[in-house]
């Protein structure tokens, strides 16, 4: 299979005040979609399937990412095939190491260490505990005892284990992070309930010749301390993505204040870009201004900008070790 090879792109992003000056940032050459799904619907039991996703093959993927100007990309298990990682990791065998990494879903009591390093050497680096999708709830005991199960499991590897869990949680796993001893990585901003900051927002100040808002405080929302405590740290990662998840508001108002506090106290070191194509259960959506509204939100700082769109993912996905696998793509 032939891997599109995308062009640097140009992204051109309207000043906050001056709507008629445009800045250009350039999305970084060999960034990385940190979280990105693909589907063969047809594979699916549709029984047991908690969504049905429309087709969103490999070739359709690549092709939505070189619009963006992005190459690299990690596959995350969707929580529509369960712990049947076979299409995520057909993939992988397609892309080769050197442009992709995957987030698998597996069951830590039956699975063995010899799966886990076979998946490794495809490009596996990470494993994902999903609640929000399934609606599945836990009370603190087994939340902990969960990540203990999971944790002992790829840390020989140095996986990821990535959550997507609400943000309240983040009360449970700041104490238990330090112990667990892995990275940790929060999807879709941490999964916060912005109703909060929804009603804290205020009108544009009529008297503000800026025409700034008045903004939020972040601090509100149940589980953020907890989120900034975590990310203080230093194991855990939180991604910029799945904003159309959280925020009812299609100009991101009542997300902002708490994006600009992260990339405050996080943004060069502990924050990654990433799409959520297809964006199931949003069909049609149109990714591009997300992605201006991310560069935006750095305030058109490009060493920021690297860092959340490439650096950072390198990182976290143990990119730059592995740069010479691309022998192993065919495996």
């Amino acid at each position: 299979m032939t891997v599109v090879q995308p062009s640097e792109v140009m992204v051109n992003i309207k000043s906050p005040t001056q709507n008629e000056n445009m800045s250009k940032v350039r999305i970084p050459p060999q960034s990385w979609d940190s979280h990105m799904h693909v589907f063969e619907p047809h594979s699916l039991d549709h029984d047991s399937a908690p969504y049905l996703p429309i087709s969103s093959d490999l070739p359709q993927a690549l092709t939505f990412e070189s619009s963006l100007g992005l190459r690299n990309i990690v596959l995350v298990q969707p929580s529509c095939y369960g712990f049947d990682n076979t299409y995520l990791l057909r993939a992988l065998r397609k892309l080769g190491p050197r442009h992709a990494r995957g987030v698998v879903a597996f069951n830590p009591h039956t699975t063995t260490f010899q799966d886990l390093q076979s998946w490794h050497r495809l490009g596996v680096r990470g494993v994902r505990i999903n609640l929000k999708s399934v609606n599945e709830t836990m009370d603190r005991r087994a939340f902990e005892a969960l990540l203990w199960r999971y944790a002992d499991a790829v840390r020989p590897l140095g996986w990821v284990i990535q959550l997507y869990v609400p943000m309240e949680l983040a009360a449970w796993l700041e104490d238990l992070a330090p112990s667990l001893d892995v990275k940790i990585c929060l999807d879709h901003f941490g999964c916060p309930d912005l109703s909060s900051v929804a009603k804290e927002l205020s009108s544009v100040h009529s008297s503000s010749s800026s025409g700034r808002q008045t903004p939020a405080d972040p601090y509100e929302i149940p589980g953020f301390r907890s989120v900034i405590s975590l990310l203080a740290q230093g194991k855990t990662y939180i991604k910029f993505s799945g904003a159309y998840r959280i925020s009812n508001d299609p100009h991101l108002r009542d997300l902002t204040p708490m994006a600009k506090e992260l990339l405050r106290v996080a943004g060069p070191t502990r924050i990654v870009f990433a799409t959520d194509w297809p964006h199931t259960r949003f069909n049609g959506l149109d990714i591009e201004p997300f992605v201006k509204q991310c560069i935006g939100w750095c305030d058109n700082d490009i060493v920021l900008v690297n860092r959340i769109f490439r650096e950072t993912a390198e990182e976290l996905w143990d990119v730059k070790e592995q740069s010479s696998d691309s022998q192993q793509a065919n495996l």
